[in-house]
C-alpha cells in the first residue's frame, strides 16, 4: 500500500495515488476517510438554476459552472463543503470535451482538491439539452 497523503485540514480525509498507475488530472486513485463521520451522497446535478431554467444551452462551460454551483449549494445544505468531497462522478455527452470541465472545476473548487473520480460518456441525459451531469459523495467528520 502506498503511504497516504497528509489529511485535508480538519477532515481526516486522505488522497492516495498508486505508483503503478499513471496519475490523473485533478483526481486521486483512492480517497480514505479514517474517522467517524457522516456520509453525504449527492444526486447528480444538472445545469438548471433555482427557477428550473436551463443555464447555457449548447454551452458546456456555462453548464459545467451551473452544475458545480448546484453541487456547492447541495453540499452547503447538507452541512458540508468541497473539502469533504471524496468522490465525483461525471457524465458527459461528449467525453472529448473533458478539458472544458476540468478547467471549470479548477476555477470553482479549492486548489489541490483531488477526490476520486470517474467520467463516463453518455448518449443522452434526462433532457436532450443537457450536456453534463455530476454526482458527488462527501464525508463530514463526526
Amino acid at each position: 500500500m502506498t503511504e497516504p497523503s497528509t489529511p485535508r485540514a480538519g477532515t481526516g480525509i486522505r488522497e492516495i495515488d498508486a505508483p503503478a498507475v499513471p496519475p490523473g488530472p485533478g483526481y486521486s486513485h483512492a480517497v480514505t476517510a479514517d474517522l467517524p463521520g457522516r456520509l453525504i451522497v449527492l444526486s447528480g446535478q444538472i445545469a438548471l438554476d433555482a427557477a428550473g431554467n436551463l443555464v447555457g444551452p449548447g454551452d458546456l462551460e456555462a453548464q459545467a459552472r451551473q452544475v458545480f454551483a448546484n453541487l456547492h449549494a447541495a453540499l452547503s445544505a447538507a452541512g458540508a463543503g468541497w473539502e469533504h468531497v471524496v468522490r465525483l462522478g461525471y457524465f458527459l455527452r461528449d467525453a472529448r470535451q473533458a478539458g472544458v470541465v476540468r478547467a471549470v472545476r479548477a476555477q470553482m473548487l479549492p486548489e489541490g482538491l483531488a477526490p476520486a473520480a470517474s467520467l463516463v460518456e453518455v448518449s443522452r441525459l434526462v433532457r436532450d439539452d443537457l450536456l453534463i451531469e455530476i454526482e458527488a459523495m462527501a464525508v463530514v467528520p463526526a
